[in-house]
Formats: structure tokens, C-alpha cells, sequence
């Protein structure tokens, strides 16, 4: 997806959905474009309108199609699980590529999907180049020996930044490998309104 496509997305749904669109140069540039427009009456959003921008929101930050999605809602309901906003947001973020981003390997979900799709991740030893993979407790992510040295692992350093700031990762520095030693919590994320997305597919 191209950087202006991305803009455009983050400007219509009103989220910084991307890494590209949570820069203070991109808040700033829509700070002045705000400023330079006419103040317009806005156009009240139906509930309809609103769960389906919630729903548009989920699904470009992850990357999914609109099958893939709906699958995991699916699945996740057949479970009968008494949370089932929590289960579907494990579903999501245990995904590999985004395992791979939170572990500071791939500076974007998109960068990390295409990382893992092209064989530069083991889980558990073994290569995986299916980026919707589900991870779980107790399973390895790492780099592939002969990956290594390419130029995205030497520039990011695989540094594992980024589990810091999740709970249920842990990144081994001398290693350069991740493991993963919890479940993710609903309440720990703020961005998404997943009431809202599961009464969109429960119409």
C-alpha cells in the first residue's frame, strides 16, 4: 500500500492506523489543513456507519482482507467463549507478523508480514513463511541463521524496543529471539472498539 493511500485512510477514519501517519510532521500537516478550512456543519455518521469504521480501522491496521477478518470473528463466536472481544483480539495480535513487529523486528506490520512471508523467521526452530500463523505461549521467534546479516535485521539491531512495551513478551537480546510468556488484554489497547466491530458482523 502507498504512503498517500495510507494518509488518505488515517484522514478518513480518524486514527493513526499507520506508522506513517503517527509522525508529529504528519499531526502538524493536518493541524494547518484543518485550520485552513472552512468550518462545515458535520455530517452525523449513522450506528451502522460507525461500526463499520470501527471495522474498516481493525482491519487496515493489521493488514487483513475482509474474508480474513470475518473468519476470525467467525471462529472466534464458534468457541462460545464468554469474552469473545477478548478472544478475538489474542487472535489478532498472536498473528507471527505481528508478533515479529512487537518484538521490534520489523519497524511495521506490513514490513513484518513481508519478513516473514519471505523466510527470515523460525518459530520454534523451524521456518515459517505464513504470516497469519498463530503464535503461542511458550514458542521461540527468531531470526533465520543465513538472514542475519541482511540489511533490515543490521539496521533495526533487533533490539526488542517494542516488547518492552507489552507484557506478554520477552526478548532476548543476546540471542536476538523473542518469546512469548503471556496472553495480550482487551484493556491494555485503547484503540479500537471491538463492541462495536462484533454488533457490525452480529447483524
Amino acid at each position: 500500500m502507498i504512503i498517500k493511500t495510507k494518509y488518505k485512510l488515517c484522514r478518513r477514519l480518524g486514527v493513526g492506523l499507520f506508522e506513517k501517519c503517527q509522525t508529529q510532521k504528519f499531526t502538524l500537516s493536518e493541524a494547518k489543513k484543518n485550520a485552513n478550512k472552512k468550518s462545515k456543519r458535520r455530517k452525523m455518521v449513522s450506528e451502522y456507519g460507525a461500526q463499520l469504521i470501527e471495522k474498516q480501522k481493525l482491519r487496515f491496521a493489521y493488514g487483513l482482507r475482509e474474508k480474513q477478518l470475518s473468519r476470525y470473528v467467525k471462529e472466534t463466536m464458534s468457541k462460545k467463549d464468554s469474552n469473545i472481544a477478548q478472544g478475538l483480539y489474542i487472535r489478532l495480535e498472536t498473528r507471527l507478523d505481528n508478533v515479529v513487529y512487537k518484538l521490534g523486528l520489523g519497524s511495521t506490520r506490513a514490513m513484518s508480514r513481508q519478513i516473514v512471508s519471505h523466510g527470515h523467521i523460525l518459530l520454534n526452530g523451524k521456518k515459517v513463511t505464513v504470516p497469519s500463523c498463530e503464535v503461542k505461549i511458550g514458542d521461540i521467534i527468531s531470526i533465520r541463521k543465513g538472514s542475519e546479516n541482511k540489511t533490515i535485521f543490521t539496521e533495526l539491531k533487533g533490539n526488542g524496543k517494542n516488547a518492552a512495551l507489552v507484557s506478554w513478551l520477552n526478548f532476548n537480546i543476546t540471542k536476538k529471539e523473542g518469546k512469548m510468556i503471556g496472553l495480550p488484554k482487551l484493556e491494555s489497547q485503547g484503540v479500537f472498539d471491538f463492541k462495536s466491530i462484533l454488533e457490525f458482523y452480529g447483524r
